[in-house]
């Protein structure tokens, strides 16, 4: 039964990254924690794992399509070093219901960015600013809470700087992979204390499903995928707060 929950679950996590180009590690944290049991610290790990393969995936696609701003991404992840590799390093010290907690108030923002409205206008290039700034928060919130950081990216590419959903979605893959890689491995601390078995399977449904997604994302109505996204976040962070605090 666990191996078709994992099936199930990588699906899952690989379509919404496929179409979002975010959100994959907002699933697989809460999946990981109260579906197969894992602690906060080490699922934060295995999704970063998780995540990981299936944005390497989702990303092939859009690179064959052009739809990825490589620059732009590669310096996000490099400028996030700092914050990614310092916080990863002491996550695995954090209280567990420190680290639900603060995943909850993570999938609020995350939610709420994707309701707001795009601004009209022209493609522009981002500000040397506001890439430091947005590196720095993505880093952060990859160490702490295995979040790749695409639900800060594609939101803010759309909604201010005017780039396609595609374009958006092609270059948060990338940022995600990036970050994930680095995350990963200063999350050295946490590997021995996991069942890797059901984030592999995880990872082999996630795959899959992300390529296909990433393949088709651009037929979706991307008002319909950012609304839909930003409701199952809201629904999971009230889910993880409950859990947290009133039940266990």
């Amino acid at each position: 039964m666990y191996i078709i929950e994992a099936l199930l679950a990588g699906a899952a996590i690989g379509a919404v990254l496929g179409f979002v180009g975010a959100g994959g590690a907002m699933l697989a944290v809460p999946i990981l924690i109260y579906i197969f049991g894992f602690s906060a610290s080490a699922a934060t790990t295995a999704a970063i794992a998780v995540v990981m393969t299936a944005a390497a995936a989702g990303l092939i696609p859009k690179l064959k399509s052009k739809d990825v701003l490589i620059s732009e991404a590669f310096i996000i992840s490099a400028l996030g070093l700092v914050t990614n590799v310092g916080l990863s390093l002491i996550a695995y010290r954090l209280p567990s219901d420190g680290i639900k907690t603060g995943f909850s108030l993570v999938l609020i923002i995350a939610a709420s960015s994707m309701l707001i409205k795009p601004v009209s206008g022209s493609e522009k290039k981002v500000p040397i600013i506001w890439l430091i700034v947005i590196s720095l928060i993505i880093g952060a919130i990859t160490g702490l809470f295995g979040v790749g950081g695409g639900f800060l990216a594609t939101p803010i590419l759309v909604l201010f700087f005017k780039n396609s959903m595609a374009k958006a979605v092609g270059t948060s893959l990338l940022i995600i992979a990036l970050n994930s890689v680095i995350a990963f491995f200063a999350h050295y601390k946490s590997w021995a204390e996991i069942d890797w078995q059901i984030p592999f399977i995880m990872a082999i449904s996630a795959v899959i499903v992300s390529r296909l997604a990433s393949m088709r994302g651009s037929i979706a109505d991307p008002k319909f995928l950012r609304t839909s996204f930003a409701y199952l976040l809201y629904a999971i962070s009230i889910f993880t707060f409950v859990q947290t605090w009133f039940i266990s």
